[in-house]
């Protein structure tokens, strides 16, 4: 990625802008249509394919780690395959059998004598997650403030927790926050029932200090003073090499930047929504919540329900199509997601979170686990595999573990096919 616009200051990530128009002068102004094209980038492409698979390892890592015997049959972790965001042709054994270096397969026996596969840690995987779960703890502050903040966004600081769910990963939560993290901060946070039935998050204090935006603290080394006097902050604005802007689109942009920028933690309900002032506090709602996530990127579908929570007008997502400058919007594993370009020198990520070396970790892990499988060095006899166990020796470690699901693993779609995951009658 190359940056295609740099104005004022030689050098410098963003446009600089030196007026501001007045305020009834920008309520005016409607939305105006400009269309920018979208444009690949492969490097940034190569960020969002890279890590399918070592999220859903890490989620499965775990979902097995919180049993006691550190073990789960296929059937049970098939019930959270909505979480793991894999293909729908892809049958989760497959996924799990892939890495060996990870995962480790047996069998149990229900009452029937049906054998059932069943599936366990590496020793290796189970001490890089507990690592991973030292990281946690060190870093739990910085966790916590995370949500903090992106409760601040909401206009009521609630969020329902399967939306929290959807975002878990993104913004480098423990799997189970919700049994490990919020109990411990009931001067932060209380669960509470919203009007829809379902359950969500409260944030009971406001926190000034918290609400300052990446932009606003940024904006003494990327903005000039009177900018900065008059609130016409600028966003840094980068291309994918050869993209190819027209002049009647570079001069609208130029004007768009000018525009006063509204933090994302003020209200804005005297914004019109269909003008660029509205436009711009989007931008900047998104741009903060992205730079809330460890990786500053999620999915589009994690903040397509956001609208009410956050006071957007309709058809908010479309700020990312607009704004390719500061968006990426990738198409890689069959879904899109919203990458934050400032926050990448092409695949090199600048700032990063201490759970980013953990997951590189578990990537090379499943890297190795998968050529080795292709050599055959994990080829076994079926019963040196087989251990001769009942199923009800394990059961009580399900139900244990079903206490800790979320709300969102409680609406997943319990699947009549569990791919080839079916009992398997012992032959002999």
């Amino acid at each position: 990625m190359v940056l295609c616009l740099l104005f004022n200051r030689a050098g410098q990530f963003g446009f600089v802008y030196r007026y501001k128009k007045g305020f009834d002068y920008q309520q005016k102004c409607g939305l105006v249509n400009v269309k920018l094209k979208w444009a690949k980038d492969r490097a940034l492409d190569g960020v969002v394919a890279g890590e399918r698979d070592v999220r859903a390892a890490c989620i499965l890592v775990s979902m097995i780690s919180s049993t006691r015997q550190c073990r789960l049959p296929i059937y049970h972790l098939s019930r959270r395959r909505g979480q793991l965001g894999l293909p729908h042709d892809l049958k989760l054994s497959t996924f799990v059998r892939r890495y060996p270096s990870v995962f480790h397969e047996s069998y149990v026996f229900d009452s029937g004598g049906t054998r059932v596969p069943c599936f366990g840690l590496a020793p290796e995987a189970l001490e890089l997650h507990g690592e991973e779960l030292n990281v946690f703890e060190e870093n739990r502050m910085d966790i916590v403030n995370r949500l903090r903040k992106l409760l601040m966004l909401t206009r009521e600081w609630t969020l329902p927790l399967q939306t929290i769910d959807q975002l878990k990963w993104d913004l480098g939560l423990p799997y189970d926050y919700h049994a490990s993290l919020i109990p411990y901060h009931p001067e932060l946070f209380s669960l509470v029932n919203l009007p829809d039935d379902r359950v969500g998050l409260k944030l009971l204090s406001w926190d000034d200090e918290l609400a300052v935006s990446e932009l606003e603290k940024n904006a003494t080394l990327q903005q000039n003073e009177e900018d900065m006097k008059n609130g016409c902050l600028a966003f840094p604005i980068g291309f994918t090499r050869g993209f190819g802007l027209k002049r009647k689109c570079m001069e609208w942009l130029k004007e768009w930047q000018r525009l006063p920028y509204t933090s994302p933690y003020t209200d804005a309900s005297h914004l019109d929504p269909r003008t660029d002032m509205s436009e711009k506090r989007i931008v900047g709602v998104f741009h903060e919540l992205l730079h809330l996530t460890i990786q500053k990127k999620t999915e589009r579908k994690n903040v397509s329900n956001l609208r009410m929570p956050l006071a957007l007008p309709q058809k908010f997502t479309k700020v990312f199509e607009r704004h390719p400058g500061i968006f990426y919007l990738s198409k890689k594993n069959d879904t899109q997601t919203v990458v934050l370009r400032e926050a990448y020198d092409r695949q090199k990520l600048l700032q990063r979170h201490p759970l980013i070396e953990i997951r590189e970790r578990f990537a090379s892990m499943l890297r190795k686990g998968l050529l080795d499988r292709s050599r055959g060095l994990y080829k076994t006899s079926e019963d040196s595999d087989l251990e001769h166990e009942r199923l009800s020796d394990v059961y009580d470690d399900e139900m244990s573990d079903n206490q800790c699901i979320s709300e969102e693993e409680s609406y997943c779609d319990l699947l009549s096919k569990y791919d080839s995951d079916e009992p398997i009658h012992d032959p002999r």
